[in-house]
Order: structure tokens, then C-alpha cells, then sequence
């Protein structure tokens, strides 16, 4: 197969789970409306089951809503008739997600939960099939061809589904007034949650807190940048308010204008008023402040007192930036 080829069948392919997807859009009507509903007020979680490549799109869907704030579990519809089904309590919502409605392990299993009383929403293929019919609500994803050159392996019909789950799951959280604060609460650990949650006092404390007074002289500052290890230093008074800071910058520019230096002291050169910000801060804010000044320090003061010094790479390593 020429390269040329190969292109074609990737845009071709593209060009079909597109359709798939806005195809959805005829399907979004009082149906759709009312499982948005069901789900929002139900006093139970949301059980999604399907067999085949629709249970991976349901683990996916299950995802998505546990980290949007609507609780939901996967439940494999081949395992639910083997002992799983007792995961299904009385409250819940189950979504069954299929694109033929037909397969044997859902014919098994849909009576089953219509015996426990539970509302049955269908994310489903074939709105005349087993599992539509038997549904109380009814999530049309039919799509007119498969991606698959044989019009048989789900690809358009996965996509569909998938993006009805989305649909589904957006809607939820404009109804639960879901928040970006929300939302970290449920992503402490990936770089997403830090931007929303991580502070400016949840960086700066595991930093040395290099400072030398006024008239330190230039030894001591060299001393004091060196050994603490963030390429800056504090520079304080007598009654230990922050006059500036010198940074390794500063020092070289200095080298640059003076040939006899070694009289100088830490007030000769210090960069007075310097950027600060308060621990409380949220980091990504400190980021914005990095990018407008072009600076890699912050000092850290609160009340006027000199607390610490944030740096760059303190926001890189957390993956903020």
C-alpha cells in the first residue's frame, strides 16, 4: 500500500467517526433530557454495564462520571450474571450500553435488573432491539456505517457511544454545579488537580531561605547563594524587613560594571523593590507572574515579613508549568 494510500484511509476513517459523532445531535431530544434528569436525582450511583468493546466504552463512561462528581461503578454484564449483579442496589441507575441490543449475556441480564425495580437507560444501536425495547429510556447511538472496511468492527459505534457518555457526563455537572475546586478534590495527584489546588506555601517551604543583611559583604552574599542553592538571596535590615534581593544575575552584571568590588556590600547591588507574593497564592497565578516579568524568583513575604523565595523550577518539577 503506497503512502498515499495510507493517508486516504486515515481521513476516511476520520471523516466517518465525525459523522458518527454529529449524528448524535438528532438524538438529543426529550429522551436524552430525561436521563439527564434520573441521573441527576437519583439517592443511588450509576451502574453502566455492557459486554464486548461497549464494556470498555462503560468502564470509560464510569470514569468520566466518578471524576465529575456523579458516583458510578463498572459492572462487566458477563460477570453481573455470574455473582456481580449483587454490586446493583436498590436506589441505583443502570445505563446498558450495546450497539446491536441483542447480545446473549444482555438479554440475560436486562430482565434481571427490571426484576429489581431499577430504571434502565439504553445506550444503544438499535432502538428496535431486546435491550430498547426493554428499556425505560432509550439513548439512540445508531451510526449509518462502521469506520471498518468491512463495516463490521465497532469503531463509529464505540465513538458514538463514547461521546454520548461525555454528553451525558457535561450535562451532569452543569446540573451538580460542579467546579474546577470540585474537580481537584478528585485529581490531587495529576497535573490537572495541581493547578487547580497547589500553593504558593505548598512549594516555597521545602526550599532553604537564603538571607544576608544590608551590609554583608559581597563574600557572604556569594556564600549565602551558593550554599542555599536557588540562585538568590534575600537581602533584609536591621529590624529584618526585605530591602531586595540579589540574584546570580545580579552578580554577574555587577562583575560586568565594576573592576574593584570587593569593598562592596549586599545594599550596593541589591535589586530593590523585587516581585513578591504571598503563601497563599495560588501557584498557577505565580506561574502568570513568572511569565509577565520574565523573572525565575519570587520572594515569599507575609505582613512584610520575608518568609522564603519560590522558584521556577519549584512550579516545573510539580509540573505546573
Amino acid at each position: 500500500m503506497s503512502n498515499e494510500n495510507i493517508i486516504k484511509i486515515a481521513l476516511e476513517t476520520i471523516e466517518l467517526e465525525g459523522q458518527s459523532v454529529l449524528g448524535l445531535k438528532k438524538f438529543i431530544d426529550s429522551n436524552f433530557e430525561n436521563a439527564v434528569n434520573i441521573i441527576h436525582q437519583a439517592k443511588g450511583r450509576v451502574v453502566i454495564t455492557g459486554i464486548g468493546k461497549s464494556a470498555i466504552i462503560a468502564q470509560k463512561i464510569a470514569a468520566t462520571f466518578n471524576s465529575t462528581g456523579t458516583p458510578s461503578l463498572f459492572m462487566h454484564a458477563a460477570d453481573a450474571i455470574h455473582g456481580d449483579l449483587g454490586m446493583l442496589q436498590k436506589e441505583d441507575v443502570a445505563i446498558i450500553i450495546s450497539k446491536s441490543g441483542e447480545s446473549p449475556e444482555i438479554k440475560v441480564l436486562v430482565p434481571l435488573i427490571k426484576n429489581f425495580g431499577n430504571t434502565i437507560i439504553s445506550i444503544v444501536g438499535n432502538i428496535e432491539s431486546f435491550l430498547a425495547l426493554q428499556s425505560n429510556i432509550i439513548l439512540n447511538t445508531s451510526v449509518s456505517k462502521e469506520a471498518c472496511p468491512n463495516n463490521l468492527a465497532p469503531t463509529s459505534s464505540t465513538t458514538a457511544q463514547m461521546v454520548m457518555g461525555d454528553v451525558l457526563a457535561v450535562s451532569l455537572m452543569y446540573l451538580n454545579g460542579f467546579t474546577g475546586k470540585d474537580f481537584a478534590k478528585y485529581h490531587p495527584g495529576g497535573n490537572l488537580g495541581k493547578r487547580l489546588y497547589l500553593r504558593v506555601e505548598d512549594l516555597y517551604k521545602s526550599n532553604q531561605k537564603p538571607q544576608v543583611m544590608e551590609d554583608a559583604s559581597l563574600k557572604e552574599v556569594i556564600i549565602e547563594i551558593t550554599e542555599k542553592r536557588l540562585g538568590a538571596t534575600a537581602v533584609l535590615d536591621n529590624n529584618n524587613h526585605l530591602k531586595g534581593i540579589i540574584t546570580d544575575g545580579d552578580l554577574r552584571r555587577m562583575l560586568e560594571k565594576n573592576d574593584q568590588f570587593l569593598n562592596l556590600a549586599a545594599k550596593d547591588i541589591v535589586t530593590t523593590n523585587p516581585k513578591t507574593i504571598s503563601p497563599e497564592t495560588m501557584a498557577v497565578q505565580a506561574l502568570e507572574v513568572f511569565k509577565t516579568f520574565d523573572i525565575t524568583h519570587l520572594i515569599v513575604t507575609e505582613n512584610n515579613q520575608y518568609l522564603g523565595i519560590l522558584h521556577l523550577h519549584d512550579l516545573l518539577r510539580e509540573g505546573i508549568v
